[in-house]
């Protein structure tokens, strides 16, 4: 806890304060900080860009993910060995390292500087480990629960969506997690992709507080700090599946 109690003390202290480090508290807090944060920093702009990124992304990566998990779990079917390797292969590969293919095929397609571009970047990347998480959590689901659904008349569809995915509620909250945090942190294909500041996420808001000339540590902090509110809530709302998936993970 000790990181976000600086970073909401240094949020309400004077430059000279900050930059001194004479006293950890400040003497009168700046709330004009927040102010200045969230006005020059450009935020409502950047928030929602953000927001909308994140939650796009995860629902796509959570439908994709769950259903590839499902089949690497449940379907024998001709090369499977080898696409689990390739998921893996495909994890190794460092992010930056691909990011002049991903700009040269989306600039093909016309999806540079847009939002649909920079979603399926987004996408791409949170499928590979998602599909494998979700795969360990129903190879862990007993198969006779699919038995007793096509015995009752249920389709696969069917029981895949009110028996299986129900079950899995704590994969699906760690999934959503991870991936949350990684779209919600991500800024350098951002900024590889879009020429629209108006497109940005919240990272290039912070951004604008980081200049050698005019340093405004204590603004940058305000900035954070306002940023993390959305990541701490959806956390808190998601823990109580989050802690059945660590302990269902433990268990295994």
């Amino acid at each position: 806890m000790f990181p976000i109690i600086w970073l909401l003390s240094g949020s309400l202290q004077t430059g000279e304060e900050l930059y001194s480090g004479e006293q950890f508290f400040p003497q009168a807090p700046q709330w004009t900080n927040y102010v200045t944060g969230w006005v020059d920093g450009n935020l409502a702009v950047y928030l929602g860009n953000s927001l909308f990124y994140t939650l796009t992304s995860i629902a796509l990566i959570l439908a994709v993910a769950s259903l590839a998990g499902y089949a690497l779990a449940r379907i024998d079917f001709s090369g499977k060995a080898f696409f689990t390797v390739l998921i893996l292969a495909v994890m190794v590969i460092p992010a930056p390292a691909m990011f002049i293919t991903q700009y040269k095929l989306l600039l093909s397609f016309g999806l540079t500087d847009s939002r649909l571009g920079y979603i399926f970047i987004l996408v791409t990347a949170g499928i590979p480990m998602s599909t494998l998480i979700m795969r360990s959590f129903f190879v862990s689901l007993a198969p006779e629960l699919e038995e007793a659904a096509s015995i009752d008349g249920a389709s696969a569809i069917r029981t895949f969506v009110s028996v299986i995915l129900p079950l899995a509620r704590p994969g699906l909250a760690a999934v959503a997690v991870i991936q949350g945090l990684q779209v919600w942190n991500e800024y350098l294909m951002a900024l590889v992709l879009f020429d629209s500041d108006s497109l940005m996420p919240v990272q290039r808001g912070l951004m604008s507080f980081v200049s050698v000339e005019t340093p405004q540590q204590q603004v940058l902090l305000a900035a954070t700090a306002i940023s993390i509110v959305p990541v701490v809530i959806f956390y808190l709302l998601a823990q109580k599946h989050i802690i059945q998936g660590l302990g269902a993970g433990g268990v295994k």
